[in-house]
């Protein structure tokens, strides 16, 4: 079984940083693809950015990010990282870890990240 724990949410102001945390473990093999994905209040959840795992690494990030957000990856410690730099209050909401293998899909909890003045 697969559990994915994130944190560093929390509030900022706008043009701020914030470094969000996946740390996942149990039994993973093989390639596969570890992303987070934000939901905003009363809006369907929606990828921010993607690494493929065991594979190449690459990468793949939503247009609305692109240039301010850094998926990174820290092998050792089989964590995945979400830096957010520029931050803006549109980027307001709750941000999940996803770990998809084949078909398999695992979640997060969720962490709350508020862009606000």
């Amino acid at each position: 079984q697969v559990q994915l724990v994130e944190s560093g949410g929390g509030l900022v102001q706008p043009g701020g940083s914030l470094r969000l945390s996946c740390a996942a473990s149990g039994t993973i093999f093989g390639p596969y693809v570890m992303g987070w994905y934000l939901q905003a209040p009363g809006k369907q959840r929606e990828l921010v950015a993607a690494m493929v795992i065991n594979s190449g690494g690459s990468t793949n990030y939503a247009d609305s990010v692109k240039g301010r957000f850094t998926i990174s990856r820290d092998n050792a410690k089989n964590t995945v990282y979400l830096q957010m730099n520029s931050l803006k209050p549109e980027d307001s909401a709750v941000y999940y870890c996803n770990l998809r293998r084949g078909s398999r899909d695992y979640w997060g909890e969720g962490t709350l990240v508020t862009v606000s003045s």
